[in-house]
């Protein structure tokens, strides 16, 4: 008996791979956003905390009520609104699985969705395996890889039923301004179009800009839900929680489809979140992957490699290798860890269709040794 395959995603993303050719080659891994600093010794100390304090049972399907409110009253100091409450946020394991059941919520089969390419690995099979017909919206390199409203405008059909977003954008690291989300509230004005925005790096934005959230977007009204992951925030990936805002009829929807498939999310993890958002530092995020970010400029400055623009948020930084080699940025990313030892990411990974660019992400959401390590093997390739 054969299974069949839902959806046209490769069944080991290159995520995977590269990170395992990483660990076996022992190259210095920039491809995977994997931290690889520790995280903060009172986040620690608090997870401990939750075990011994009994913390070890199903939390609420909504999340716990503390971390509801601590995230609510964090996003309404944040961004001067009262629009955030306990009604309106809802704890996930994870932003992948929030962008799925978000998707899960709003459309039916037959529905178009459209996206943006490049865009994360994720989004293409949640369409797909939730009965939606995916239509891209390329961004083109030679651009910088602006936003084409024109074809954004021109894909709407009369099945368009959601658009999904990303911003702080992986890969590319551009931040959505005001004037982007205005040009998209234009595009959609009356349409029943729903927007999913995946804001997963919502701390993480550099030199001097400002993280604007989807869901104070009041264009959108009842139809838009914004995605966050404490993984990003906080530098946990592995623990996989974040969370989903947005109205209290969109919320009840969602909560509709959430209680179906995992019900609670990591109760210890929840209580640790809670108590860590009323001492944390906001910018530290920001200020400290900032500064990695222009550490790994600085030292590729010298290199062959060709900077595209500057990340303004994210763990990432794209380049052009195109005066190295002609490979295919697939092969040169394998070649690039195994006979240099450093990895990276192969832009093609974020489009559904062939890419003739040669162009390569790398994470610095690393130790700065190993990004001054890394820069300075980069630095002498020729």
């Amino acid at each position: 008996m054969s299974l069949r395959i839902k959806h046209t995603a490769s069944p080991v993303n290159i995520f995977t791979i590269m990170t395992n050719l990483a660990r076996q080659e022992n190259a210095y891994n920039l491809s995977q956003g994997l931290p690889d600093y520790p995280i903060a010794s009172e986040l620690s100390e608090l997870l401990q905390e939750a075990v011994i304090e009994g913390f070890n049972q199903y939390a609420p399907m909504q999340g716990l009520v503390q971390l509801r409110e601590n995230i609510a009253r964090t996003l309404n100091d944040r961004y001067a609104t009262g629009f955030c409450s306990p009604d309106t946020v809802t704890i996930t394991p994870g932003a992948t699985y929030g962008i799925y059941t978000a998707l899960a919520a709003i459309i039916e089969k037959g529905d178009e969705v459209i996206y943006l390419e490049p865009a994360f690995d994720c989004y293409l099979p949640a369409i797909e395996i939730n009965g939606g017909i995916p239509v891209r919206v390329t961004l083109e390199s030679h651009n910088n890889f602006a936003i084409d409203w024109e074809k954004i405008r021109n894909a709407i059909s009369a099945k368009t039923k959601a658009i999904l977003i990303n911003t702080p954008h992986n890969p590319t690291g551009y931040v959505w301004t005001q004037n982007d989300w205005d040009q998209l509230a234009a595009i959609i004005d009356a349409r029943d179009i729903y927007v999913v925005s995946d804001e997963v790096y919502d701390s993480i934005v550099f030199d001097g800009q400002q993280h604007i959230p989807g869901f104070l977007q009041a264009a959108f009204n009842d139809k838009i839900i914004s995605i966050y992951s404490f993984g990003k925030a906080f530098h946990i990936t592995g623990w996989k929680i974040g969370y989903c805002v947005a109205s209290k009829e969109i919320t009840e929807a969602f909560r509709s489809i959430h209680q179906y498939l995992t019900f609670s999310v990591n109760t210890p993890a929840q209580y640790a979140l809670a108590k860590y958002l009323g001492i944390y530092e906001p910018q530290e995020a920001a200020r400290m992957l900032q500064a990695k970010r222009d550490l790994l400029i600085g030292g590729l400055q010298p290199s062959l490699l060709g900077r595209l623009a500057t990340s303004t948020g994210t763990y990432f930084q794209l380049y052009d290798y195109s005066a190295i080699s002609d490979l295919n940025d697939v092969e040169f990313a394998q070649w690039l860890t195994v006979e240099h030892k450093v990895a990276t990411i192969p832009l093609s990974a974020f489009y559904k269709t062939p890419q003739h660019d040669r162009i390569v992400r790398f994470c610095f959401a690393k130790k700065d040794e190993v990004i001054e390590k890394a820069a300075e093997i980069l630095r002498h390739i020729s």
